[in-house]
C-alpha cells in the first residue's frame, strides 16, 4: 500500500544497497543499549507509513538507532527478503503475502508475550485465516481503493468503477500501482470476484483493462495524490488515505464508493527469517502500538487503525472520513485480497503486457 511526504520520513534512510552491505555487517555485534535492548534496529516499511518524530521518539526512550529503509510494492519487500542474509529484523507485509511467506519459511515466529500490547487491537483484525493465533505477523495498518476526483474539473457522476472507461477521462486518471487491486477491481466491474483465478475471466480482464489505458496518465504507488493535488490528474483510483490525504490540500476533492464494492488489505509487521535483533523488534512493534503513538501515526497517514485504544484519541474529521473508514454497509459486503497460489503468475503476465502499452 501506498505513500510521499519525504519530509516528515527518516531523513537518513538508508538505501537498499547500503542496508545489504552496512547494516548487516554493522549489526550483528552492536551489544545492548541501557534499555536491555539491541542498539540497533533494521526496518523496513512502506513508503509515507510511518512519521520522523515516532522513530525519534523509540530511539529516544530505548537508545536504539533504527535503521529505516523503505520499498514501492509487496513484491519488492519478498524480493529483498527472499534474498536472506539477515538483513532486516523487521518488516511489513500486505495480508495476501504473509500466508506464502510462512509456507516458504522467510518469517520467524513472534513471541506475543512480549508485545503487551496486543490487548488493544479491536477484535475483526486478528487471528485471520492467513496466521490464525497471530502466530507469525500482527496488524499494522489498512485500507480500501476508493475513487478520488476534483469536481471543478469532472462534472460527470462517478458511481461505479465502469465510469473509468469514459473517453472523456483520457489522460485523466492515476492508478495505484498495485496488481492484484487493480485487476481485482476490473474483475468485480465483469461481475466476479475480485481474487478470481479462472484463466478466462482473468483474460476478459485483461482485455477490458487495455481498453483503459487510454485514460490512464499514471501508474502511481509512492504519492499518487500528488498527481491530483497539482492537477496533473482529476481522477485517482488509489488507496482511500491517498484521497484524504489530498483533500488536506484541495479538499473540494470528493470521494466515490464505487457499487461494485471495495477491496480492502491490511499490512502487517513480520520478523523476517534470521533477523539479528527479534527482541528489540517486538519492543518496536509494542511501542507502536501504545495508544498515543499509534493514534500520531494515523494523524500523519490516515490508514484504517485496528488498534481501538488508538482510535478513541482520533479526530472527528477523521474516524468521519469515508476515503479512510468507509460506512458501516460498505465494510459488510467489502472483499478482502487473497492469495492466489500459482495463479499469481498469470496477474503477473497479465500486469506486465498491460503497462507495457501505456
Amino acid at each position: 500500500m501506498k505513500k510521499g511526504w519525504m519530509s516528515i520520513i527518516v531523513s537518513t534512510v538508508v538505501t537498499l544497497a547500503l542496508a545489504v552491505s552496512g547494516c548487516s555487517s554493522s549489526s550483528g555485534g552492536s551489544g545492548q543499549s541501557e534499555s536491555g535492548l539491541d542498539k540497533e534496529l533494521n526496518v523496513f516499511n512502506w513508503s509515507e507509513y510511518l512519521p520522523e518524530s515516532v522513530i525519534k521518539k523509540f530511539e529516544e526512550k530505548y537508545g536504539v538507532k533504527v535503521n529505516y529503509s523503505m520499498f514501492s510494492s509487496n513484491e519488492e519487500m519478498l524480493a529483498k527478503l527472499s534474498a536472506g542474509g539477515g538483513v532486516f529484523d523487521l518488516s511489513v507485509a500486505s495480508d495476501y503475502f504473509i500466508e506464502s511467506m510462512i509456507k516458504q519459511d522467510m518469517i520467524e515466529p513472534m513471541d506475543v508475550n512480549n508485545i503487551p500490547n496486543f490487548k488493544n487491537y479491536l477484535p475483526d483484525f486478528i487471528n485471520k485465516d492467513f496466521d490464525p493465533g497471530n502466530r507469525y505477523s500482527v496488524p499494522y495498518m489498512g485500507n480500501t481503493v476508493s475513487i478520488g476526483y476534483n469536481p471543478d474539473k469532472i462534472t460527470s457522476e462517478i458511481t461505479s468503477y465502469d465510469d473509468l472507461w469514459n473517453p472523456e477521462f483520457k489522460r485523466q486518471i492515476v492508478l495505484v500501482d498495485d496488481q492484484r487491486f487493480i485487476i481485482g477491481i476490473v474483475l468485480k466491474t465483469l461481475g466476479y470476484p475480485g481474487n478470481d483465478t479462472a484463466p478466462a475471466h482473468l483474460e476478459e480482464a485483461k482485455q477490458k483493462m487495455l481498453k483503459l489505458m487510454p485514460n490512464v496518465k499514471a501508474f502511481d504507488s509512492d504519492s499518487p495524490k500528488t498527481l491530483l493535488i497539482n492537477g496533473e490528474v482529476n481522477i485517482a483510483l488509489v488507496w482511500g488515505p491517498e484521497i484524504a490525504l489530498a483533500q488536506r490540500e484541495k479538499p473540494q476533492i470528493k470521494t466515490a464508493l464505487p457499487k461494485e464494492g471495495l477491496m480492502i488489505t491490511m499490512d502487517n509487521f513480520v520478523i523476517p527469517k534470521g533477523a539479528k535483533h527479534k527482541k528489540t523488534a517486538e519492543a518496536f512493534i509494542n511501542f507502536i502500538l501504545e495508544p498515543e503513538i499509534s493514534a500520531e501515526i494515523s494523524e500523519s497517514f490516515p490508514y484504517i487503525n485496528p488498534n481501538g485504544e488508538a482510535r478513541k484519541l482520533l479526530p472527528k474529521d477523521v474516524l468521519e472520513n469515508i476515503a479512510i473508514y468507509p460506512p458501516a454497509e460498505e465494510m459488510s459486503r467489502v472483499e478482502g485480497v487473497k492469495d492466489v497460489g500459482d495463479a499469481i503468475k498469470l496477474y503477473d503476465r497479465i500486469w506486465s503486457e498491460v503497462k507495457s502499452t501505456q
